[in-house]
């Protein structure tokens, strides 16, 4: 798999031919700036929530790319209305089978809400499963007990989760998740777009080395292989 940073919490990854395109939020993102959304490459665009940080670019690239949206059911309802129509709705607990792979949605604890305040559906992560391995995307969440069932569910073979703390789980708790979700390979998302999310990378990267984990924190634009 390889696996591109496109800032924030918006990564691509192309599997089995597929492009998959996570929460695409870059044009209003100032540290994206040397990114060109036009460019940006997706045959699916998986949206965790409705905040703007995880869907500004959404309509944008979906309409450009003619992708299929996965998302919540309420965040599928507001596409169609955008005149995105390519989707398949999802909710909590639900897997669903895809030419890339298997899809399941499980729980974020977070909010989620439109720009105007309108009701996104719940907040989710979601577990992928491929012939080329299995991975699982946190979205914006809290740390919770529920993702020991993640860990008993999958082997994964890496996982994104957020450290910025403030509106998610900080770095202490991400390193409790990535036990809980049984992973030792964690590539950080949701830190330091915004003041109140700005972390030290280097105590970052040794609190996760002392605990037993690696955490990878990306450079915009920067393409790793998994």
């Amino acid at each position: 798999m390889k696996i591109t940073y496109y800032g924030h919490s918006c990564f691509g990854i192309e599997v089995n031919d597929k492009h998959l395109l996570f929460d695409p939020f870059i044009s209003p993102n100032p540290l994206a700036a040397a990114i060109d959304v036009d460019s940006v490459k997706a045959d699916y665009i998986l949206i965790s929530h409705a905040h703007q940080d995880h869907i500004a670019d959404a309509v944008r690239i979906a309409k450009r790319t003619g992708a299929k949206v996965i998302s919540a059911y309420e965040i599928h309802g507001w596409l169609n209305k955008q005149g995105v129509t390519n989707t398949h709705p999802m909710n909590m607990g639900g897997k669903w089978i895809f030419d890339f792979g298997k899809v399941k949605c499980v729980i974020a604890q977070h909010s989620s809400s439109f720009a105007d305040g309108t009701y996104g559906g719940n907040p989710m992560g979601f577990i992928i499963e491929t012939t080329k391995g299995n991975f699982y995307y946190s979205g914006d969440t809290a740390l919770t007990y529920d993702m020991k069932l993640i860990g008993d569910y999958r082997k994964l073979d890496f996982a994104f989760l957020p450290i910025g703390d403030n509106f998610t789980m900080g770095v202490d708790n991400a390193i409790i998740a990535a036990d809980f979700i049984n992973c030792e390979d964690i590539i950080a998302m949701h830190y330091d777009t915004f003041e109140n999310i700005k972390v030290d990378h280097t105590e970052a990267a040794h609190k996760f080395e002392r605990a037993g984990s690696k955490l990878t924190m990306m450079e915009i634009g920067q393409t790793i292989e998994k």
